[in-house]
């Protein structure tokens, strides 16, 4: 079965509010087997809302609604859903007493309006909700080509996760034809979106039966599989082998296959090498050691670092002579491997780090433009230094000179 998520709200229309839950919806149906196929955001619009309703039944086993179940003349969804399938609405008389004696409880008078949220789809079965005063709505009813199950919930996230868990899941186990979806997500580094997908559709177009997505961000291209069958072993079997003929063309370039950060593996790494670093950053401004100390227990083998900005700094914290610099400049090959061999020698750490660069958005030239990246790796042996020319604004221009210089940690040790 598939289904599809409408978010019915003016404001998640603006900067200021955002969806967040159909993130908890399309897990939980994804648990069931369920393929969420279509998210949809709308305003309080009856015309707009009841055009989606009427579109979203007409083409999804499952349609749940999110918010506009409230008392006010904006909360439009009960009227759009009922508008959309050609049934009437009917104020259940137990709502409104509910109503009354909630607002009595709290001292407050009931404005009429508040009758509104007791207005039920004929045929709809009413689900309490007991962090609100807006009650859900479940509705199984026939359409043209087969059964749909439609649910109208709160908004409120504290109101509509526990009243899910609560009211719709059993329900929706009961409903649901028992499928099953394993998913899994290969993570590959400094790779583009386009030349990866060069090397992998020619395998994973072979595997129908199994969905392929890539999503790119700055130096990290991830690769989501996911496949649906009769049993859980099927379905993690399918992932499996299409996950394995991937790994076999990728090689070395995968650096993860159950989700984790290039940061995690990079500390698994050392701490299996028994190896410890220490970085000097320049352009990066101290982003690479907040990526490496964002892993629990990185203290096993992170010994520290410097953010040495100005070139006085670089000699007096990673002992970057002033003659190197004078000579080659700041944003040098040069410069890049005395920051890393200074900053090891001084920590005493088997592995040093250095960064420089120009991260824009002035302060280039021809010769070395913005983007212009050098990092340095060395153990005090095999020194490596790359050159890179990345494009984008600072911010990701900082982003890609980091995953790059964890992607040199990573190589360097397997």
């Amino acid at each position: 079965m598939n289904a599809e998520i409408i978010a019915i709200g003016s404001e998640l229309l603006t900067p200021f509010r955002q969806d967040t839950n159909s993130l908890f919806l399309t897990e939980r149906l994804n648990e069931l087997g369920v393929e969420v196929r279509f998210k949809t955001v709308v305003g309080d619009s009856l015309k707009d809302l009841a055009a989606v309703a009427q579109i979203a039944i007409s083409r999804s086993d499952i349609v749940i609604f999110m918010g506009g179940l409230g008392p006010t003349e904006d909360d439009l969804t009960r009227e759009a859903v009922a508008e959309a399938l050609g049934i009437e609405l009917r104020r259940d008389p137990d709502i409104v007493a509910a109503l009354y004696k909630r607002f009595a409880a709290r001292r407050f008078t009931m404005t009429d309006n508040n009758k509104r949220q007791a207005d039920v789809l004929a045929g709809a079965e009413v689900l309490h909700n007991s962090n609100g005063s807006a009650p859900a709505q479940w509705l199984a009813t026939r359409y043209q080509d087969g059964e749909r199950l439609i649910m109208l919930l709160p908004g409120p996230p504290h109101e509509l996760k526990p009243l899910f868990d609560a009211e719709c899941l059993p329900r929706l186990k009961r409903a649901v034809p028992r499928e099953y979806i394993a998913k899994r997500q290969l993570k590959v580094a400094m790779i583009g979106e386009s030349a990866l997908d060069a090397r992998i559709a020619p395998i994973y177009t072979k595997f129908p039966e199994i969905q392929t997505t890539i999503l790119a961000h700055a130096g990290e291209v991830q690769i989501h599989l996911q496949s649906r069958a009769d049993s859980q072993e099927e379905a993690e079997r399918r992932v499996s082998v299409l996950a394995e003929k991937l790994e076999e063309e990728l090689e070395a370039s995968v650096f993860a296959s159950e989700g984790e950060t290039l940061e995690q593996i990079v500390g698994y790494y050392l701490q299996m090498r028994g190896e410890t670093l220490a970085i000097a950053e320049s352009c990066t401004g101290g982003l690479l050691a907040q990526r490496i100390t964002s892993v629990a227990g990185s203290s096993r083998y992170f010994l520290g670092g410097a953010v040495v900005y100005s070139n006085q700094l670089k000699t007096e914290l990673a002992g970057v002579s002033p003659a190197i610099i004078q000579e080659h400049g700041a944003v040098s090959k040069a410069v890049a491997l005395a920051l890393a061999e200074g900053i090891r020698v001084r920590t005493n750490a088997t592995l040093g780090v250095g960064v420089t660069g120009i991260a824009g958005p002035t302060g280039g030239t021809p010769e070395k433009p913005v983007g212009l990246v050098f990092i340095a790796l060395t153990d005090g042996k095999l020194p490596e230094v790359l050159e890179r020319r990345f494009p984008g604004d600072r911010e990701r221009i900082r982003l890609w000179a980091s995953m790059q210089a964890l992607d040199m940690i990573r190589r360097r040790l397997i």
